[in-house]
């Protein structure tokens, strides 16, 4: 799905409420991503200099999206990296069961003199969260903390 927009920012009252699009579930992964990181900074000033793998696992997708979004959170509020690339090259049913999700994802430490601040981001929920497949188009919806 290159054309068109990676995500956008919904109507809410208190919170950040954030649909990402893709032509897959991973691609959509990946500008939820994108989207969580565009409330924090800027993700144009971040340079994708360092790769690291993220792994997660979860009984369902939505449970999927919350651990994914919540592991780079975590990477944010323990290291101090943004991120501003990502890769899900795995997402799959396991033998288990659970749902799986790889991905390799690029940034660099927060500068401040950098990457301007815009709102902080205490945890992603799951009210309202929702996954609606298409023929061709995912959306993935979920609402931010701040």
């Amino acid at each position: 799905m290159n054309t068109g927009k990676r995500f956008e920012f919904l109507e809410h009252t208190a919170d950040v409420y954030i649909a990402a699009y893709g032509s897959s579930l991973a691609e959509a992964f990946e500008n939820a991503a994108l989207a969580m990181f565009e409330v924090m900074t800027d993700t144009t000033t971040i340079n994708p200099k360092i790769e690291e793998d993220v792994a997660v696992e979860a009984e369902d997708e939505q449970a999927l999206l919350y651990n994914w979004i919540e592991d780079l959170l975590v990477r944010f509020d323990v290291s101090g990296m943004v991120y501003s690339r990502f890769q899900v090259y795995e997402l799959k049913r396991g033998a288990n069961g659970k749902f799986r999700l790889k991905a390799k994802i690029w940034g660099e430490q927060l500068n401040m003199k950098r990457h301007p601040q815009k709102v902080g981001i205490k945890a992603i929920t799951y009210h309202r969260m929702e996954i609606v497949k298409h023929p061709n188009k995912v959306i993935v919806k979920f609402i931010l903390d701040i």
